[in-house]
């Protein structure tokens, strides 16, 4: 027996003895006795408690079962409630019974909470995927192929949800989303959310909820839906957790641990890592410049990049849940992260001229490093009030975040010394954030419900982005792509919803009111943008339930995508100087109206999810090409730039499918067709004083699948492969070519399940890239590929305590990520 349970059971034995000590001297004793079992595998359940509460006194005493799963103790006979637990499993309580005589209960049975779930949260009972009318839940626990991997790695996992290689998350791809972390915005996140997720463990991850279409309670922000990372925080009673070990090929190393200790009055929590990883990527850009007014004939220039990225970093999250009454909680936390990335860039511009006949070769190699810290406080009280449901919730968080980040760039004609120059750039980047939130829920008759809430955003950002020329060993800065930005944003927000049930209909309508004061100021070129805007935000879910097991629903939701980061900034990035991303200060934020139909249908063995969806954006941005009237020897430079455009309106259809054929093999699928139509003209002054005009009138259909099938082999090896390809889609300015990607993984239990082995194999076959066609009319047309990371091996060997295997996943179940609660069901 561990230490857990003797501390346990001498916590009975004194709770026990001094409930005795309350009672007269000739109270009499009773024996109660029994046997615990798993009602699923009929086996014992050791460690499993029973408690006899006193209704008088509110005094304890119980016991604990052995390895047969039996019981046998003493109490005073008297009046109690009884409790039979154990983790993971739905207690049987029964209440104020008299107990006189000697008891045995015979045989309990316990289930598991899965077998709990309402009719809404129909999912396979230890499936990866949980299909849920309003929203998709994805285990990480029980994800083999994220093992020793990266938050972007668990995301791109998810159904709906693709990750492209440079770590830009879409929703059914939208990448206009919203991600929050335990429900809301985090500083853990950091400045760049798609580099945070790409340093972050996925092993520190319990779940991933994806919201479509999601009601007034949530963020505005995200015209695509939110994304919403929950991360493990045990609730298992005693002392539990697990430990992670990874290693892998690129060399990769990683140390992650999830400890839990869980009493009556309190519980504590945290989540450590430590990592190393490698990862190699690259890229090529093949590129015809067509003739020009600085240079007549057409060249061709055949861009070939290499990367050696390296992450070194810590993390962790730890924190403690006070139980100040039975019906008031006290949760303090702190979360930091500080981690150092180098990430060496060798360029080679192989130019030809217009017979395909080379010319020279240019070298440019960016030495880039970057440190970066986050670090978060974070409180919240809970107040549970007697009727179920009824509470009333209070958050206040404050983070601080810092990325610095340097390159030193030198550039040369090969054979040619006398072209050798250097440059460095510098970019440094602050931000402060504080968050205040409250949120009420009132039951109101059976099935009626009501909340109310605010939520204050409050941030100040800095970034200082500088460029300097070495003329003559003194660094000069280069004033035209250097910039200081400082971006401050106050977001006020208030919000109600109510919602019934009536018989098999059921409604939940809501209003949400923003107030947005925004400041985006280039301090360096005196371009000072104030945006202030009020606006209110309704949402209305309608469901009918055929039967328990089919439902229909309609959904509707105004939403907003506000521009951020180097969508804002001029110049944030140098490491190509012919092809340069350029923010636009100006960007103003775009407003979607999306609606949604959706239907859930479950039979014995399968769950099935589908859902035809519109959303209508106003303002939506698009990413344009042009000359920027520079030129590199007798190149154009091309802008890549962020533009406000009239009209998008993105409309497809999309289903989710849990399959069991067997009790060996579990499989999971997504579909989505979408057909995405932008309107609109945009307008500019070439380097030759001439109005250019382009349409970006364009329609693209497009579709992404995924599939994951996991099985378990003879000796109980499990073996899983995810599946993913994203067709081709064309642009108003060229064409996204297909991508296909696969991951394997395979995992064996040792130590009677108190551990487990696993190997995984990211992007089995090297396939996963970005492939792009571009066509600038009279300027360039060029084709290009990029892959962020190249295949990665992992092995990982995790070992749980005080806890069995299959808790790991049950427990996912349980944690709080933060938004609505299960209300039609």
């Amino acid at each position: 027996m561990n230490c857990t349970h003797k501390l346990f059971l001498l916590l009975l034995a004194f709770t026990t003895s001094f409930s005795f000590s309350q009672k007269p001297k000739n109270a009499k004793k009773i024996t109660i006795s029994g046997t615990i079992l798993d009602k699923d595998f009929n086996s014992p359940l050791e460690y499993a408690t029973v408690v006899f509460e006193d209704v008088t006194t509110h005094k304890l005493s119980g016991g604990v079962t052995n390895a047969q799963g039996n019981f046998n103790f003493e109490v005073t006979a008297g009046t109690y409630n009884v409790r039979f637990e154990f983790i993971s499993f739905a207690t049987i309580e029964y209440k104020k019974q008299t107990y006189n005589e000697n008891k045995n209960f015979g045989t309990i049975y316990l289930a598991t909470e899965s077998t709990q779930l309402n009719a809404l949260e129909i999912v396979e009972e230890k499936s990866t995927v949980e299909i849920k009318l309003d929203k998709k839940v994805y285990n990480v626990g029980s994800d083999m192929t994220v093992k020793g991997g990266t938050m972007s790695d668990v995301l791109d996992n998810v159904p709906s949800v693709t990750v492209d290689t440079d770590g830009t998350v879409a929703l059914r791809g939208n990448e206009n989303v919203r991600i929050l972390i335990d429900g809301k915005p985090s500083g853990l996140a950091g400045i760049d959310v798609s580099s945070a997720l790409k340093m972050l463990p996925a092993d520190a991850v319990s779940k991933v909820e994806v919201i479509t279409n999601p009601s007034a309670r949530y963020d505005a922000e995200g015209s695509g839906g939110i994304i919403n990372i929950v991360l493990k925080k045990g609730k298992a009673n005693g002392l539990n957790g697990s430990i992670i070990a990874s290693i892998g090929d690129p060399e990769t190393y990683g140390l992650n641990s999830s400890i839990n200790f869980r009493s009556e009055n309190f519980n504590l929590f945290s989540n450590f890592g430590y990592n190393d990883r490698g990862s190699k990527g690259n890229s090529l850009n093949d590129t015809h410049y067509l003739g020009n007014n600085v240079n007549p004939e057409s060249v061709f220039i055949n861009e070939r990049r290499t990367n050696e990225r390296n992450d070194k970093g810590f993390n962790g999250n730890f924190g403690l849940e006070y139980f100040l009454t039975k019906s008031l909680s006290w949760t303090n936390s702190l979360s930091f992260r500080k981690s150092k990335q180098t990430n060496p860039a060798n360029v080679f511009f192989y130019n030809f001229d217009a017979n395909q006949n080379s010319t020279f070769t240019r070298n440019r190699f960016n030495d880039e490093k970057e440190e970066e810290y986050a670090l978060e406080y974070a409180t919240n009280f809970t107040k549970n009030f007697e009727k179920d449901d009824h509470k009333l919730t209070l958050d206040y968080s404050v983070s601080q975040n810092q990325e610095n980040e340097n390159a030193i760039i030198s550039d040369e004609i090969l054979g040619d010394t006398s072209t050798l120059f250097n440059e460095r750039t510098l970019n440094n980047q602050k931000q402060l954030r504080q968050l205040l939130q409250t949120d009420y829920v009132l039951p109101i008759g059976e099935n009626g419900r009501f909340e109310a809430g605010y939520r204050g955003s409050f941030q100040r950002n800095i970034t200082d982005f500088q460029i300097d020329e070495n003329q003559n060993n003194t660094w000069i800065n280069n004033t035209n792509y250097s910039n200081l930005l400082e971006y401050n944003e106050d977001i006020n927000a208030f919000y109600t919803q109510y919602g019934n049930k009536i018989n098999k209909f059921s409604y939940f309508l809501g209003i949400r009111w923003e107030n947005s004061n925004i400041d985006v100021n280039s301090i360096t070129a005196n371009n000072y943008n104030t945006k202030k805007y009020n606006n209110f935000f309704p949402s209305a879910t309608l469901n009918y339930e055929f039967s328990e097991s089919s439902t229909v629903s309609v959904s509707y939701s105004k939403r907003i995508n506000r521009p951020r980061g180097r969508f804002l900034n001029p110049f944030s990035t140098y490491s190509s100087n012919i092809n340069i991303f350029q923010g636009n200060p100006d960007l103003n934020p775009a407003y979607t109206n999306a609606i949604e139909l959706g239907y859930l249908k479950k039979w014995d063995k399968l769950t099935l999810n589908s859902s035809v969806y519109t959303n209508i954006t106003d303002n939506s941005f698009q990413f344009i090409r042009k000359e920027s009237g520079a030129f590199v020897d007798g190149v154009p430079v091309i802008l890549s730039t962020p533009i406000n455009l009239a009209k998008e309106f993105r409309s497809g259809f999309e289903f989710n499918v849990n399959y069991s054929p067997f009790k060996w093999w579990r499989l999971n699928g997504n579909f989505n067709l979408f057909r995405n139509e932008t309107k609109g003209n945009y307008t500019y002054v070439n380097f030759q004083n001439e109005t250019v005009v382009q349409n970006f009138d364009n329609i693209a259909t497009t579709w992404f699948t995924r599939i994951s099938s996991k099985l378990t082999l003879p000796y109980k090896i499990d073996w899983q492969t995810n599946a993913f390809y994203q067709a081709p889609q064309t642009t108003a300015q060229g064409k996204r070519l297909s991508m296909t990607s696969v991951n394997l993984a395979f995992s064996k239990d040792l130590f009677k399940d108190k551990a487990t082995i696993a190997l995984n194999v990211s992007d089995l076959f090297n396939s996963r890239k970005r492939r792009i066609e571009t066509y600038l009319p009279d300027v360039s047309n060029a084709y290009s590929e990029f892959q962020w990371r190249e295949r990665q091996i992992t092995v990982s060997f995790t070992y749980r305590f005080n806890k069995n295997k299959n808790e790991r996943d049950r427990q996912n179940r349980n944690e709080d990520g933060g938004g609505d609660g299960d209300f039609m069901g």
